[in-house]
């Protein structure tokens, strides 16, 4: 492979990169826990955009059980995103026959 097509490959998959990491920042992953009494939404940065509560989650005698289900609905969340996030950026570098790609 000459190094002149080798450069233009990689520029091209670089703008690739850069608009599936902005696809990926504006997109919104949802997960719940405990059969939908916390909802987190997260986006591809792994901000949360929203938590969303129901009254039956909330036990003051049982504040334990909330951070569980918390932690179970962001780990989801992420978990969605990072999967997201790996199948669209291998995606990126699919077929453009570089050498280690």
């Amino acid at each position: 492979m000459n190094m002149q097509k080798m450069m233009k490959d990689l520029q091209k998959m670089q703008g690739r990169m850069s608009e599936v990491q902005e696809a990926l920042a504006s997109t919104v992953y949802e997960a719940e826990a405990g059969g939908g009494l916390v909802k987190i939404a997260l986006n591809g940065k792994f901000e949360v955009q929203s938590v969303r509560l129901k009254k039956e989650a909330v036990d003051p005698g049982d504040i334990e059980a909330l951070e569980d289900l918390l932690l179970a609905a962001f780990n989801e969340a992420r978990a969605k995103a990072e999967a997201d996030s790996q199948s669209r950026m291998g995606g990126v570098t699919k077929g453009l026959g570089l050498p280690g790609m």
